[in-house]
């Protein structure tokens, strides 16, 4: 050893990093120590040890979040949201104060009213008006709250999508399944607490950010798992490879990472997925192995093993939540309805996802319902905002009907995790333009989400950039919606 050699190690011996790691507390653990309110340390796995994951701050009504989102947004004018005075003021200019200071996406001059081309009839004891498109929700009516009132503050996809998973409308923030992967865990080491699942041929606008773990830990972000192919990508082992090879390279490589006293949290959540793939190699084709649920579950669902859809996405969300998973979205894109053509209208696109996935959605409730998981299992259906009450007619063609984007209303349903069953909360103007009723802003809907899960939004949060940050984010206050609340 060189006297510079001797120099650097004693230089590296009189730090206080070098101090506190042989102490047994790394300064991330000290900032996470008093985060918690108590002793952080790390697993053997890398990660966190569990007496230093967050507590529950009360009893949860809900285990587990199965969350539909319809990338693009569906019109609630033409499924949810019945405007009579639409059919009155059908094809005439929209009011005047209705369009003061407003900005469309792509709506130009002065826009004329549109009414449904779809009718609308009052399903279940409890009479809630429902479109003749979605006859499966329909059939499920008094299991359901229906929010008629929920508002964003974007009207773009990418960062209309962000704000409703993220709490931002920028990237970088952690998504919702990674805070609650972060905040509760899995109930079962061989899968993933957050798993992800994507239909209709394109990932949402704002890409893989929606699913991303943003500043927490890398391990808390969602696993994307097909039902084509190979079901987790990168997950097999290469031709040759045995499972006592596989297992002896991973202790290796673990030994060897963590053999520097200097480990970042990058490198023990790297630590802590490949020990995670490890085990899903044994526990996902079994958990994905739709084949063997019997003829008349298939049936219910439209579900056809083998096949890539969004029927057997939710055939395989409830049999991840079965198995102990705690947080899985579901992506279905193109509901995008413009009316620039076939491909995004209201009288042959918008039928076509109805088709697609109204079914699906409403066995899913039925399934869980009847398996005794839907009192813990919370069911949210909904796109990133509205639809106007005006036509579009991109660039003056009328050849094709379409609506614009709108953040100002839309409507989701909820079933199950301790939510009301057979109520609609909140209600629109006349012609479905405002809130005015039981308004419920993005946040506020994640501020109820985590308190069906037993957190309080304040409360879960993670330090990073000198603030507490929490999914609600950390600048304008939310509420929980206690009304829809059983």
């Amino acid at each position: 050893m060189t006297p510079h050699d001797a120099q650097l190690l004693a230089l590296e011996a009189a730090t206080r990093r070098r101090f506190l790691c042989d102490s047994g507390v790394s300064l991330g653990g000290v900032a996470l120590a008093a985060l918690l309110g108590g002793s952080t340390r790390a697993s053997a796995s890398g990660g966190l040890a569990e007496d230093a994951k967050p507590q529950l701050h009360f009893a949860p009504r809900a285990k587990s979040v199965i969350f539909i989102h319809l990338a693009g947004a569906p019109p609630q004018h033409d499924l949810f949201d019945l405007k009579p005075a639409l059919d009155r003021y059908n094809g005439q200019a929209c009011p005047d104060e209705y369009l003061k200071g407003e900005k469309f996406a792509f709506i130009k001059g002065h826009p004329t009213l549109l009414a449904s081309p779809f009718k609308f009839h009052k399903h279940g004891k409890c009479g809630m008006e429902l479109s003749e498109l979605i006859p499966g929700v329909a059939s499920i009516a008094d299991e359901i709250t229906l929010l008629r009132g929920v508002k964003t503050d974007q009207f773009n996809h990418a960062p209309a999508q962000l704000l409703m998973h993220t709490g931002e409308a920028r990237f970088g923030h952690p998504s919702m399944g990674a805070w609650l992967s972060y905040g509760l865990g899995s109930t079962r080491a061989q899968l993933p607490s957050f798993v992800v699942l994507v239909s209709g041929d394109k990932t949402p606008d704002a890409g893989k950010s929606v699913w991303g773990s943003g500043f927490l830990p890398g391990q808390f972000q969602g696993v994307q798992c097909r039902t084509v192919g190979e079901t987790v990508l990168y997950l097999d082992d290469p031709s040759g490879t045995t499972r006592t090879s596989r297992r002896a390279a991973l202790d290796a490589m673990r030994d060897l990472n963590m053999l520097s006293p200097f480990a970042d949290a990058n490198t023990r959540a790297r630590v802590e997925q490949f020990e995670m793939a490890y085990r899903m190699q044994m526990s996902v084709p079994e958990a994905t192995d739709l084949a063997s649920e019997t003829p008349e579950t298939l049936a219910l669902y439209g579900a056809t093993p083998g096949a890539a859809s969004f029927a057997n996405n939710c055939l395989l969300a409830r049999r991840l939540v079965e198995r102990g998973t705690r947080f899985v979205q579901l992506f279905d894109w193109g509901w995008d309805a413009h009316g620039t053509g076939e491909s995004d209208d209201l009288l042959h696109q918008l039928p076509k996802k109805c088709l697609e996935t109204d079914r699906p959605s409403a066995a899913l409730v039925l399934d869980l319902k009847r398996r005794g998981l839907l009192d813990e299992t919370l069911v949210i259906w909904g796109g990133e905002f509205g639809r106007t009450p005006m036509a579009e007619y991109r660039n003056g063609v009328k050849a094709f009907i379409g609506r614009d984007h709108h953040p100002h209303c839309f409507s989701m349903w909820m079933a199950g995790g301790g939510v009301k069953k057979g109520l609609v909360h909140g209600a629109t103007d006349e012609l479905g333009y405002f809130a005015t009723e039981g308004v419920v802003e993005v946040r506020d809907l994640q501020a109820t989400i985590l308190a069906l899960l037993g957190f309080d939004h304040e409360r879960l949060t993670y330090r990073h950039a000198g603030l507490d940050q929490r999914l609600t984010g950390v600048t304008k206050p939310s509420r929980v919606v206690t009304e829809i609340i059983a």
